[in-house]
């Protein structure tokens, strides 16, 4: 009996980056044989960047992983509603909203640094539902973005971040695909965008969802919010964690993880 195909890995990035912060994930799957795509990430509003990436993935052949990264968590579960050949959604530290909630409302309740490290820009953005858009400041970029990687790498970074519409953060999930799809969960513990508690809150209620649970992997480096390109090997996982094969059980973090 012949082995099916192994799934595409579409990796879907986040706000203020672009899809070469997935340059060191892309590498190791590939080299383990894998195909792997990342498409642009518009980041307009979270309907406009859900049909773009529904209609890259949509023209890809046969089944396929979505990864999604920090905001790019929202867009890859309101791209899966109507795709079929998805078998697996996997989250980067990333929203996971519920039907009919908003990004921004999500993490409300505990606190974004992010909300006090971003500024609109000095211009109204083309296309943009909600103008001007947002950009973290130069002050703050590092710490808050990619601490862990070099000043001068930080300093591209920055000088070619993408901003992001205040849209994206404010427009209501319409669809909850992941209660009828495999999930994959991976907290981190030093997120300075996206508060890990809740992170924590979005996977414990993911878990609650549906049977059999995510998984949910614990990481306690200083790596910040940018360890796709930081740490391309914790971001890539083997085989034994890998999304849309086998998932093992959910297991809790301990106490003050």
């Amino acid at each position: 009996m012949a082995t099916p195909a192994a799934p595409t890995i579409v990796l879907v990035h986040g706000a203020f980056a672009d899809a070469s912060g997935f340059g060191g994930v892309t590498s190791r799957r590939q080299t383990a044989g894998r195909t792997v795509v990342a498409p642009p990430n518009p980041l307009p509003s979270l309907a406009f960047d859900t049909g773009a990436i529904a209609a890259c993935v949509d023209a890809i052949a046969g089944p396929m992983v979505l990864v999604g990264h920090s905001y790019g968590g929202a867009v890859i579960t309101e791209s899966s509603a109507t795709l079929d050949t998805v078998t697996a959604l996997a989250y980067l530290a990333a929203f996971s909203p519920n039907k009919c909630e908003r990004c921004a409302r999500v993490q409300d309740p505990f606190r974004s640094p992010l909300a006090s490290t971003s500024d609109p820009t000095s211009h109204d953005t083309p296309g943009a539902p909600q103008r001007p858009d947002l950009i973290i400041t130069k002050e703050q970029f590092r710490e808050t973005f990619c601490a862990d990687v070099p000043i001068d790498v930080t300093e591209v970074m920055f000088a070619t971040q993408r901003p992001l519409s205040l849209a994206a953060l404010t427009g209501k999930a319409t669809a909850v695909v992941r209660k009828s799809k495999p999930s994959w969960y991976l907290v981190h513990a030093h997120d300075n965008a996206i508060p890990p508690d809740a992170e924590r809150f979005m996977v414990e209620r993911m878990s609650a969802q549906r049977n059999p649970p995510p998984v949910r992997i614990r990481r306690s480096s200083p790596n910040q919010w940018r360890w796709p390109a930081s740490s391309p090997r914790r971001s890539a996982p083997g085989p034994k964690h890998e999304p849309g094969r086998h998932l093992p059980p959910h297991r809790r973090p301990r106490r003050g993880t």
